[in-house]
């Protein structure tokens, strides 16, 4: 590795806005926001949107609305259209 091109990588607590759970890790991230850990140090603080924690993927709270499928859907929305050369079923 060259010396002197890489990013000081220095501790920050990044904590989740909707849930407001914290993880302490390495970034090179930086903010005016500081916060004191659970060891009693005081590290910067990055507010971030969505985290493990949060999002639908990781919390399994991302569910299937349309169980009827979206082309049933559409026909009970709007009704059947006939193509032509074609004949309604």
């Amino acid at each position: 590795m060259k010396p002197g091109i890489h990013p000081d990588y220095r501790p920050v607590v990044f904590r989740d806005a909707t849930t407001g759970t914290a993880f302490l890790t390495r970034s090179t991230a930086r903010t005016e926001q500081t916060v004191e850990w659970e060891d009693g140090h005081t590290y910067p603080l990055v507010v971030v949107d969505v985290t493990s924690a949060s999002h639908p993927f990781w919390t399994g709270t991302d569910r299937l609305v349309d169980t009827a499928g979206r082309v049933e859907k559409f026909e009970r929305r709007y009704g059947r259209r006939v193509r032509r050369g074609t004949r309604e079923v």
